[in-house]
């Protein structure tokens, strides 16, 4: 029963968080494509680093991947804390699933005035790297709770 219950929180786990990257990646990949069209109708280059926005929310569903693994190892080792574990992995849901959106709709904003200004890369990856933040210390403290 706490084996299935760990399946079961696990795979919920990554694949809600995935869909938040999914989510994540399709607004940052709306904002790169409709940056390199402007690009084009302007005769200018087209900048390959929008990519680097466009992937970022991805981090999240490695996190996730990372979570379930040390889920399972917590359940196996204490199976009467699952419903515990279980909590910790709803708020880690919720955690790395938003970051995921947010970083999404942060890079749509990055892209858009990279294009635009062609200045400033470093500044608009380093407010990236504050939202990623949020999804690391959420990885970290999920892992030392479990």
């Amino acid at each position: 029963m706490v084996t299935n219950l760990a399946l079961i929180s696990g795979s919920l786990l990554l694949g809600i968080v995935a869909l938040g990257s999914a989510i994540g990646i399709f607004i940052a990949g709306q904002a790169t494509i409709g940056a390199w069209k402007k690009c084009y109708l302007n005769n200018k280059a087209a900048p390959m680093t929008l990519l680097a926005f466009t992937g970022n929310p991805a981090t999240q569903t490695f996190y996730a991947y990372i979570l379930v693994g040390q889920l399972m190892e917590a359940a196996e080792l204490n199976p009467d804390k699952m419903l515990i574990y279980l909590g910790f992995c709803v708020v880690a849901t919720v955690a790395l699933t938003g970051t995921a959106i947010i970083q999404g709709k942060l890079a749509a904003y990055c892209i858009d005035t990279l294009v635009e200004t062609r200045k400033g890369f470093a500044q608009y990856m380093a407010v990236m790297g504050v939202a990623e933040t949020i999804a690391l210390f959420t990885m970290v403290f999920t892992i030392t709770l479990l």
